[in-house]
Parts: structure tokens; sequence; C-alpha cells
């Protein structure tokens, strides 16, 4: 999903393609904040 490409073509298309841009800004944030997280977990060192 690239959010730029995304916005390109709803801003085109119009109507439906706008009303469902929001899931394309929004799923990238939300999955580099988990993946941001698992790896918090992951690689985190105990001590």
């Amino acid at each position: 999903m690239n959010p730029a490409r995304s916005t390109g073509v709803a801003l085109f298309v119009g109507d439906w393609a706008v009303a469902q841009l929001w899931l394309f800004w929004l799923a990238p944030i939300i999955g580099a904040m988990l993946g941001a997280l698992a790896y918090k977990f992951i690689a985190s060192e105990e001590s």
C-alpha cells in the first residue's frame, strides 16, 4: 500500500475511492507501530 499512489488515483476517481482513502494512510502507520513494538519485545536484552 503506497499512500501517495492511492491518493492520486482516489482524487481522480472521486466518490467511493476518496471514502476509502483513510485506510491507505492509516494501515501503514499502524503496521509500522506494531512492527516497532514487536521488535522492541523480540530484540530486548534481558540482564
